[in-house]
């Protein structure tokens, strides 16, 4: 600044702006002596020739009247002669004479509610590399680093950045010649353009595949210079692997992590990614050391946020290392044995264990410790959105047993004219919608705490055959204490599909005005065929693209914007400990449904949720448990869907 202010000092003053040729205009000369660059002399011109038309103009005179000049832009001026054309601002570099150097400013993006010129969309820009973020995982083996990764890639793809998990131990699994390099990930980027039902069936098909696929996934590519499969000797995975005085097993794992570190950052630098987060034990100083040199000599703006699992509770530890045995490394192996062989491995690193603390301090590096999956947070110089967001949402985890419910309204008097939005009544089969979701929702209560009692009493080590889901940490606490909490937007129709939680004390209501359903905006009221007919463009903008359009006039939303409000609304319902009823609307049920399953962003709004469709959505240590049930208007009851998979409306009315 003071540069700046200096040779200001040091310019020719720009000519005075008198009034009547002799008064000077108070507060002219400070356009130049100020921080704003010397007028121009065309501009000094041309005021002088305003001056003079004024000084040759009659002015209405009255007593007391007197004129006051206190800027040249306060006088108006009558003329008859056409505007000047209007000059364009030219891109410049407002701070000084000198080319720009500093790099540019990182802040907050939020896809849908900010824009700029580098990011038209709201995403992280290319050239706002700052604003990436590499996470390391750091911790022992069954400190739950896997389950935390899914959790936050899942958190951050929904708000649309790009995020994706780099697992060095599938690439570990690949080098050694013990995995199939074909294997996929239902969430790798090789499945994200198979069709919805595709994508989602390792969490579907009623949890029936929960361990067997969502442990250690996004399996990557590794190099194998054409080798063929059956030329590579299987390298032993047994826990001697892992012991740090192996130092040929010690360079392959070095190896293999600067490999995956590799694709990573391709991914962050070339590959459009917001953020990329290595799944790995990085377990010594000396292998974060590496990691860090790696991505500086690389791209020395990029982001580092270390993430440190910790685990003291037994439990917890003791139901980790079970899930374990599903996993790929002792999948079909002897329990007894392979959980014995995994308590060796987990020795072997607590040899040379190092958790966070002076080096990543000394050296300024952001980092968290979480301690027992949330229970307790440590942070340590978090600085930019992604790290905050993270951090903030680290806090809401939780491993409690509970249900969680959603469903739309029932049927409105504006379902029935295909309306949009509006805040109309329940039909009398809406009403008797909300009756029978209240009978069904209370059975099921207490269908689930007889099964989870049921669990713990034929709970056994080893597992019986076929059962393949761990126990809960927290099973053994008093299940019956749970609360039944029903939440619903501020609109009637959702309102009134509640009214008989409302009366039973059993259960806690709630209305959010974050639930209401999307805005319309100037179309609210209207039918989808009028705005066709009315309205031909928007309605071809909006069948375009669906997620990024905003409806027109005051109020009027889009999917981004929904995404947005319901950010806090998804971290409290991982906070809660007790089962929950989201009785909502089509946007908000699909942008809810779209969290839970890790949906595309190109499947979030055509997501088909049409009325008398009810989910129940089940969290477990290894993904989450998943059942949907359809209305029986006759009986006035749910009928379970046992194949049901998410799937894209066909409706043009949605």
């Amino acid at each position: 600044m003071s540069h700046i202010i200096g040779s200001s000092a040091t310019a020719p003053s720009s000519p005075s702006i008198r009034a009547n040729g002799q008064r000077p205009i108070p507060g002219a000369h400070q356009f130049h002596d100020g921080l704003l660059p010397p007028a121009a002399a065309s501009w000094s011109s041309a005021l002088k020739d305003l001056n003079d038309f004024e000084l040759s103009s009659s002015h209405p005179t009255r007593p007391g009247f007197q004129q006051h000049y206190d800027s040249p832009y306060s006088r108006s001026i009558p003329s008859t002669a056409p505007g000047s054309p209007r000059i364009p601002p030219l891109r410049q570099n407002s701070g000084s004479h000198t080319p720009r150097v500093r790099p540019h400013a990182t802040t907050l993006n939020i896809p849908g509610m900010t824009r700029s010129k580098a990011s038209p969309d709201g995403r992280i820009p290319d050239r706002d590399v700052a604003a990436k973020l590499v996470i390391i995982m750091v911790g022992l083996p069954a400190r739950g680093k896997s389950y935390i990764t899914k959790k936050i890639q899942r958190y951050l793809s929904w708000q649309q950045h790009n995020t994706k998990i780099f697992n060095v131990g599938n690439r570990r699994r690949l080098a050694a010649g013990v995995a199939n390099s074909g294997s996929g990930s239902p969430t790798s980027a090789t499945s994200r353009g198979v069709d919805v039902p595709t994508q989602a069936a390792t969490i579907l098909l009623n949890g029936t595949k929960g361990p067997d696929i969502m442990v250690e996934d996004e399996p990557t590519k590794l190099d194998l210079n054409g080798e063929p499969k059956s030329a590579r000797t299987k390298i032993d995975q047994s826990a001697k692997f892992f012991d740090p005085n192996n130092e040929i097993a010690a360079k392959l794992r070095e190896q293999v992590a600067l490999d995956t570190l590799d694709e990573l950052l391709a991914y962050l630098l070339h590959g459009g990614g917001a953020v990329g987060i290595l799944d790995a034990t990085n377990s010594t100083i000396k292998r974060r050391k590496l990691l860090v040199d790696h991505i500086k000599a690389r791209e020395p703006k990029l982001g580092i946020l270390f993430i440190e699992s910790i685990c003291h509770d037994q439990n917890l530890l003791e139901a980790n290392m079970r899930l374990k045995l599903s996993g790929p490394d002792y999948k079909d192996k002897d329990p007894v044995k392979s959980l014995a062989d995994f308590k060796e491995r987990v020795k072997a690193y607590e040899s040379a264990y190092e958790p966070l603390g002076k080096w990543e301090e000394d050296m300024h590096l952001q980092y968290i410790q979480m301690i027992d999956v949330g229970r307790k947070l440590v942070h340590h110089r978090l600085k930019g959105f992604l790290s905050g967001g993270i951090a903030s949402y680290l806090t809401t985890f939780n491993l409690s047993p509970r249900q969680i419910w959603i469903t739309r309204h029932g049927q409105s008097q504006d379902n029935q004219l295909q309306k949009l939005g509006g805040n109309s009544e329940l039909t009398e089969r809406g009403h008797c919608y909300g009756l029978a979701l209240y009978n069904f929702m209370t059975y099921k209560r207490k269908e689930w705490l007889i099964e989870q009692k049921n669990k713990i009493a034929q709970s056994t080590f080893p597992p019986l055959p076929g059962d393949n889901t761990p126990p809960y940490p927290e099973l053994n606490q008093e299940l019956e204490d749970k609360n039944f909490c029903v939440w619903t937007s501020m609109l009637q129709r959702s309102v009134q599909t509640a009214e008989y939680f409302d009366a039973d004390e059993d259960y806690d209501v709630k209305a959010w005005e974050m639930l209401n359903e999307l805005n319309a905006g100037s179309f609210e009221g209207m039918t989808y065929e009028e705005i066709a007919q009315r309205y031909p463009e928007e309605y071809r903008k909006r069948s375009q693209d669906k997620l990024q359009y905003i409806y027109p006039g005051v109020g009027g939303e889009g999917y981004l914007q929904v995404i947005s409000r319901l950010r806090d609304m998804v971290r409290e319902i991982e906070r809660i400990t007790d089962h929950l009823l989201i009785i909502g609307h089509r946007s908000v049920c699909r942008v809810l449904m779209a969290y839970f399953m890790d949906l595309t962003r190109d499947d979030i709004a055509d997501l088909d949720v049409p009325l008398g469709i009810l989910y129940a959505i089940e969290p477990k240590p290894y993904g989450i448990e998943f059942h949907a049930y359809k209305y029986n208007e006759e009986q006035g009851w749910f009928d379970e869907l046992p194949n049901y998979k998410p799937r894209k409306t066909v409706d043009r009315n949605s």
